[in-house]
């Protein structure tokens, strides 16, 4: 199958090129930037550009759209609203006047309001499922939003059938010591639901997306099936959240409800943290 994938030169975006190659499809990879390894044709291109996108995305049979300004630190929040808009506009319209099957979107558990809320989210229960109301507080979250309703508007039209799948922080064995050490160090994890989920994971997700019998659009929570942290999960959410009603959290467990990715994908995370090459 040909695939666009965008931002694939990104964490996320080259496990996924990577996943899918090895898969036997044909893949095309777009970035503003190129991949430093990688056995994927490559264009780099900036998708903020209608008539690029158009250009580069006609002979797809299904699109990965991954490119994206991930988080709203460094960078001015009207930078990162504008560009994830343009780029989520611009990809999903190119997808639905190629005539493309299979769109799959990579959406975040910021739609939720996590991480970078400003107010801590009114958090109605946990494990959160993807009924869970979105509340969106920063530019990134609203983007990532925005996007999915953006994809439900073109599969409403019938424009193609579309996943999008709602991640939380991307790892890798490589980067994870560096990146969670510190925030747990910090007494911030709460702010990301103490979650994350393995590059390789991910990159399965996106496979099982582009061939699970969905009509419509389909939105998916995935994760990693634990929580990053060595504290039991239930006692963590309710110091952190007392008012939430408490479903099973049983000893290490995400805070996020996987049935549907079990249900919808036949997703089910294989990659933990706690069986990561020790530093």
């Amino acid at each position: 199958m040909r695939i666009v994938i965008t931002g694939s030169s990104g964490l996320l975006g080259r496990h996924v090129a990577a996943a899918a190659v090895a898969a036997g499809h044909d893949v095309l990879g777009i970035d503003t930037v190129p991949p430093t390894e990688g056995g994927w044709r490559h264009v780099t291109a900036d998708l903020t550009d209608l008539g690029v996108a158009l250009q580069l995305v006609r002979n797809a049979d299904a699109v990965f759209h991954i490119a994206a300004i991930p988080r709203p630190t460094g960078r001015a929040e009207a930078e990162v609203f504008q560009t994830n808009m343009a780029l989520a506009y611009n990809v999903i319209e190119a997808a639905a006047l190629s005539g493309v099957g299979r769109f799959v979107y990579a959406s975040s558990f910021s739609i939720f309001g996590y991480p970078f809320f400003t107010n801590w989210p009114k958090q109605l229960y946990l494990p959160i499922d993807d009924n869970h109301p979105a509340g969106p507080q920063d530019a990134y979250g609203l983007s990532k939003w925005l996007g999915e309703e953006m994809v439900q508007a073109a599969v409403a039209r019938g424009a193609f059938s579309a996943v999008s799948l709602r991640m939380p922080w991307v790892q890798t064995p490589e980067g994870f010591a560096g990146q969670i050490g510190p925030r747990r160090a910090s007494g911030d994890a709460g702010r990301d639901l103490w979650s994350y989920i393995d590059a390789r994971d991910a990159a399965d997700a996106f496979l099982l997306a582009l061939e699970a019998p969905v009509e419509g659009h389909a939105r998916v929570m995935i994760s990693a099936a634990d929580s990053y942290m060595d504290a039991p999960t239930a006692e963590l959410a309710a110091n952190a959240f007392p008012q939430a009603r408490q479903g099973a959290l049983p000893g290490f467990a995400s805070t996020f409800d996987l049935d549907n990715a079990r249900k919808t994908l036949g997703y089910e995370p294989r990659h933990s943290w706690r069986d990561y090459p020790k530093a």
